[in-house]
């Protein structure tokens, strides 16, 4: 269903694309938006066994576009590194694919919200206190993954 990387001498392995994904800070969400338009949009995310979680308000642009077609990619690029003496950079990228979905569960939304918050917030006791604050005031959106491929790039 995915097609192969066509330039796979260039692929990471799977345990370079969750290195990835655990470490930097946010990506581009991918998603089908009106009029069958692209809509793309910068998040922070958290991952989680096979799943990364986005939180969002409770109405607009991501949550229609997820009702109308549940098909998501996910874009992540690591900071890169620069050639010295040269314009060039060294970089890595990885794209997941797959269904994204409001979480229903209570618990898994809290759950969810707590890793995303450990990821940004300094302290825990920070983090319970935005959620206490903010969670009635947000969705958590859950994207399982199906195929993911990541690529080493040295931009020419």
């Amino acid at each position: 269903m995915f097609r192969p990387m066509r330039r796979f001498k260039q692929q990471l392995t799977d345990d370079e694309c969750l290195s990835i994904l655990r470490r930097e800070p946010r990506g581009v969400l991918s998603l089908c938006g009106d009029d069958g338009y692209p809509y793309g949009v910068p998040m922070n995310y958290v991952y989680d066994e096979g799943c990364l979680y986005f939180h969002c308000a409770l109405s607009g642009h991501k949550l229609d576009a997820l009702t109308a077609c549940d098909k998501a990619s996910f874009c992540v690029l690591d900071k890169g590194e620069k050639v010295p003496d040269d314009w060039s950079y060294y970089f890595n990228s990885v794209i997941v694919f797959g269904r994204i979905a409001v979480v229903d569960d209570e618990t898994e939304k809290l759950t969810s919200l707590t890793k995303l918050g450990m990821k940004y917030f300094p302290t825990a006791a920070e983090v319970e206190e935005d959620i206490r604050k903010n969670a009635a005031r947000c969705h958590i959106l859950r994207l399982k993954i199906e195929h993911m491929t990541g690529k080493r790039v040295h931009e020419r």
